[in-house]
């Protein structure tokens, strides 16, 4: 009798287990919302004018310039191979000590017209400038703080003059701010004390101010990007990253705002207790795209990447051989790649404290320019397309359907992979810049060959594919699989 009432118990405490793993998925699946104040304010990807300018424009340029420029990652004779912005952190400068480098700020060689020209010249449709990093210098006369331009022997309003310049050119102009401010007393880590509190508070108004002073001082501003937002002390305050949102927002009448500036009411960053995104777009990737696989759910929103030419250099680093620097084609496979997926690139510059670029940044930005001017058709307004990415590069898709093939990898076969969904069929194949027909071969159902072109471009090309689905198939393009 023994083993029989062993085996009945058994089944017996399996019965909970059996009954919860035979209830309908929908039910296991549903969850539930927690309410939340400061979370998310919609769902899905907005969809008015500034939005969708945001999202044709694709390819940015970032600018990081502040005193960090003017030791270039050396102090005391030390040269320091990390982020050169964060010099004061890496060699343990105090504050009072590294604002004395206000009295060597004097860019001479600054011209805010070649500057714009530059990056108008490398096909940026935005850019993207510090208008105050970590350190607390100001690039503007802002009345709220003693570290400014205006303090310095330049004098002069560099962040107006960039505004100015750049919008002459047609480039729309956005704004990083750092909450995190070194050279306030009032800033905190974290909140351990009530005389924290007390404090913060202070810093917070402080940062109200300035961000008011910015956004009435120059109203064209399209974007705020917002960093030095992950200490506890922020998180700990997600109703005042509503807050701020919502009163840049009322200022700047159609102003996208990053994710990297919200907290929710549990200190959920980015993306909300319920999982959805706060923010007009996501802002996490920096120097790194999403996985091609894994996260390409990033189609149901907004984002956009950031990288740096050297490995992680964003301000001027006066040593570029302490790490790897990428080639234009490298730069140009990262562009795409994110528009591929539905996201915009930024390209970072460092400018000298002089006010110039090193010479490899404006090899950089004319390299691209001059890929851009023959190819971005495939770059700008583009997004996901829906074909099951190939090794030869990637797929973009235009306002129109139209598919384009952006080609890195020339295959020895000197055929072309393209696998479609189901009831759609290549049509035709053309090179872009000489409409040279490419030969189309259906080689088995839904799978084609599209020739390379007759002779090689010898850099990336772009070929545009006419596709057809046939009446009634609803399914052109398949869920994200690049």
């Amino acid at each position: 009798m023994r083993k029989p009432l062993i085996i009945l118990l058994a089944w017996l405490a399996l019965m909970p287990a059996l009954s919860l793993a035979q209830q309908p998925k929908q039910e296991k699946s549903e969850k539930q919302e927690i309410p939340l104040k400061y979370g998310a304010d919609r769902l899905g990807k907005r969809q008015d004018p500034a939005m969708v300018k945001f999202r044709d424009n694709r390819l940015g340029a970032f600018i990081h310039w502040g005193l960090y420029a003017i030791p270039g990652g050396e102090w005391d004779g030390k040269v320091y191979p990390g982020a050169a912005e964060w010099l004061k952190s890496w060699a343990k400068v105090p504050s009072d000590e590294w604002m004395k480098l206000m009295s060597q700020w004097n860019p001479t060689k600054f011209d805010a017209t070649a500057w714009a020209k530059m990056f108008k010249d490398m096909g940026a449709r935005y850019v993207k400038i510090t208008t105050k990093h970590h350190e607390g210098f100001c690039l503007w006369p802002s009345k709220y703080s003693k570290y400014t331009v205006a303090q310095t022997p330049y004098k002069k309003d560099l962040l107006g003059e960039m505004v100015k310049a750049f919008n002459k050119e047609g480039i729309d102009v956005d704004f990083y701010f750092s909450v995190m401010d070194w050279s306030h007393p009032d800033y905190r880590y974290d909140i351990k004390t009530p005389e924290d509190s007390i404090a913060f508070s202070r810093f917070l108004e402080f940062t109200d101010n300035q961000l008011k002073e910015l956004a009435t001082r120059y109203p064209t501003v399209k974007d705020f990007w917002f960093d030095g937002t992950w200490d506890a002390s922020i998180k700990e305050n997600g109703w005042w990253t509503a807050h701020v949102e919502k009163m840049l927002k009322e200022l700047v009448p159609g102003v996208t705002i990053n994710s990297r500036l919200r907290a929710d009411d549990y200190g959920k960053r980015h993306f909300d207790s319920n999982g959805h995104l706060m923010g007009d777009y996501e802002s996490g990737y920096e120097r790194r795209l999403p996985d091609p696989v894994q996260d390409l759910k990033v189609t149901q929103w907004d984002w956009e990447a950031c990288m740096t030419l050297p490995e992680n250099q964003w301000g001027y680093h006066k040593d570029w051989s302490l790490s790897y620097v990428k080639t234009p084609i490298e730069v140009i496979d990262r562009i795409v790649h994110a528009v591929s997926m539905g996201g915009n690139m930024v390209v970072n510059f460092g400018p000298q404290a002089d006010g110039d670029f090193r010479p490899e940044e404006k090899a950089m930005a004319k390299a691209i320019g001059q890929w851009m001017h023959r190819y971005g058709q495939a770059v700008y307004a583009c997004d996901y397309a829906g074909l099951a990415k190939q090794d030869w590069g990637y797929y973009t898709r235009g306002k129109q359907g139209e598919v384009y093939m952006v080609v890195f990898n020339q295959p020895y076969s000197r055929h072309l992979i393209v696998k479609t969904p189901k009831g759609v069929t290549v049509q035709k194949a053309t090179l872009l810049t000489t409409g040279e027909e490419l030969e189309v071969v259906e080689t088995t159902r839904n799978e084609y060959n599209v020739s390379v072109p007759a002779q090689d471009p010898g850099e990336p090309y772009v070929i545009q594919l006419q596709l057809h689905s046939k009446e009634g198939n609803k399914d052109t393009y398949r869920d994200a699989l690049t």
